[in-house]
This record gives structure tokens, C-alpha cells and sequence, in this order.
């Protein structure tokens, strides 16, 4: 199987996806991700994001109900496939197998 390597604003993105699990479209994304990580972001960067996450194979998207709140427009709603959950399971083995490898001394000492 070949690999397909995320960047770290698709990995974020994907994580998101999985946050917001069945309400996960393009506003909602962008809101959480301001929310989660204090990071303000385009839209549009988030639908560039999705859509090569959807290309990849690790989202998959359908057409949500039209809804009053968005004047009777649909959202395309996004939920991660199992290629972008194993995506992100073999990330956080890989980050966690990293901070396992540091030395207690390694890091200099910081104040949280």
C-alpha cells in the first residue's frame, strides 16, 4: 500500500473531522479549529484541506438537509474513512514512540 503523508494543517483538519464527528463541515471545522487551537484560519484554507483530504481517501463527504439557518441551503458534511483513521492512528504512535526516545534531561526545563 502506498503511503500518503499528511502535512500538519491537514492533520489538524482531519482531527477536527473526527472532533465534530457527524457535524463536521466547512464553518463548524474552521470554528473548532479557531476554538481548539487559537489559530484563526481561512475557510477557503479549510476547504483546500478537505478537499486534498477527500482526494487522499481519508475523508469521505455527502450532502447534509437544507436547514433555515443557512437560508435553505444543504452543507456538505465530511467524516473520516478508515485510511484517515489509521492515517492518524499511525501519527500518534509515531509522536508518542518520539517523546517515549527523549531522555528525562533532554529538553531544557520550561514553565507551563
Amino acid at each position: 500500500m502506498k503511503r500518503t503523508y499528511l502535512g500538519e494543517f491537514e492533520e489538524i483538519v482531519l482531527l477536527t473531522v473526527a472532533v465534530l464527528n457527524d457535524a463536521a463541515y466547512g464553518v463548524a471545522i474552521t470554528d473548532e479549529l479557531d476554538r481548539q487551537t487559537g489559530r484563526s484560519v481561512s475557510i477557503s484554507a479549510v476547504h483546500a484541506a478537505l478537499h486534498r483530504l477527500e482526494e487522499k481517501g481519508m475523508l469521505k463527504s455527502h450532502m447534509g438537509d437544507a436547514t433555515a439557518e443557512r437560508g435553505g441551503r444543504r452543507k456538505r458534511l465530511f467524516t473520516v474513512t478508515a485510511l484517515g483513521s489509521r492515517a492518524l492512528h499511525d501519527i500518534r504512535a509515531m509522536r508518542d514512540q518520539l517523546w517515549n526516545s527523549i531522555s528525562p534531561n533532554a529538553l531544557p526545563a520550561i514553565s507551563l
